[in-house]
């Protein structure tokens, strides 16, 4: 992707943050830029929109953040499905668009957060689209790593994956070690099911929320977020 081609897709998803053209975003990311969207959102942070201020800081870090949840979205495995990529990207925009503020801008330059998966590459979209507002990342592969990185307070929210070898259920030991311990940080499950079975057994041991897909754990984020003092 050269400097022109990369001007001209910020240029586009300026007009789509404000319009909600979110069919034509779909098809520019998805089917012309997809391949090297990586290197996109890396180059974005290099390059600035026009005007100054902090209004147009807020619009940037509102098309990073809906250009990855886009990408989140389009690497899920529902992602061969057109219609469930386009109608998550479509979520994405209009989540974006309407709960990043400045307010919640300033909790997030603020806020840390625990990400437990043996496997992080998975969701690198995911992170860049949650770092896009402010939040830092610590990244812990297994449940041991994150019980010795994790006390009361430290955390704004805990993110983790459910099965790592060899626990199958390891998602809900942490969580229940950590009850136990007393540490009440918000929990979010991000794996595979997106049950109701799982979603229920997930709040009954104590978690925020259980999903698979990229626009609502951002949004079981936000919730966080908020709750924070």
């Amino acid at each position: 992707m050269n400097i022109d081609e990369i001007t001209k897709l910020i240029d586009s998803l300026s007009k789509f943050v404000s319009a909600l053209a979110w069919p034509t975003l779909v098809a520019f990311l998805l089917v012309r830029f997809e391949p090297a969207l990586k290197n996109f959102l890396q180059s974005l942070g290099e390059l600035s929109f026009k005007g100054a201020g902090f209004e147009a800081s807020v619009k940037r870090k509102q098309v990073e953040a809906t250009a990855a949840l886009v990408a989140a979205a389009a690497h899920r495995p529902d992602s061969e499905k057109p219609q469930l990529a386009a109608n998550e990207a479509k979520e994405a925009v209009n989540l974006v668009q309407d709960e990043v503020t400045p307010r919640v801008l300033r909790k997030a330059s603020r806020s840390t957060i625990l990400w437990v998966d043996d496997r992080p590459e998975n969701n690198s979209y995911e992170r860049q689209s949650l770092e896009a507002l402010g939040i830092t990342f610590v990244l812990a592969r297994s449940t041991d790593e994150a019980l010795e990185k994790s006390k009361p307070g430290k955390f704004n929210a805990i993110i983790s994956d459910m099965g790592r070898p060899p626990d199958p259920r390891a998602g809900y030991t942490l969580l229940d070690k950590l009850r136990a311990s007393g540490d009440q940080t918000p929990y979010i499950i991000y794996a595979g099911s997106n049950s109701t079975e799982h979603r229920t057994e997930a709040r009954k041991h104590g978690a925020l929320g259980c999903t698979n897909r990229p626009p609502e754990l951002f949004e079981y984020v936000l919730q966080a977020l908020r709750a924070a003092a």
